[in-house]
């Protein structure tokens, strides 16, 4: 009865490192294929985070030119 017991843990286990690698695969055939061209490209959200720091920092300088132009 140990023994089997033993056998069909050892099964589990190998079945659940395999299952596991397998699916690890799967992930890296379909990670190619959503990756960016190698053009340069960039995502949509990288374009919109970017578009956003611009939109700040263009904020920040007129705030900064308008205090200055108050204080004078």
């Amino acid at each position: 009865m140990k023994t089997l017991l033993a056998a069909l843990f050892a099964v589990m286990i190998g079945l659940t490192f395999a299952g596991s690698t397998y699916a690890a695969e799967e992930k890296k055939m379909d990670a190619p294929a959503a990756a960016p061209a190698a053009g340069g490209e960039m995502k949509k959200d990288e374009g919109k985070k970017a578009e956003k720091k611009a939109e700040k920092k263009a904020k920040k300088k007129e705030k900064k030119e308008e205090k200055k132009d108050e204080k004078k």
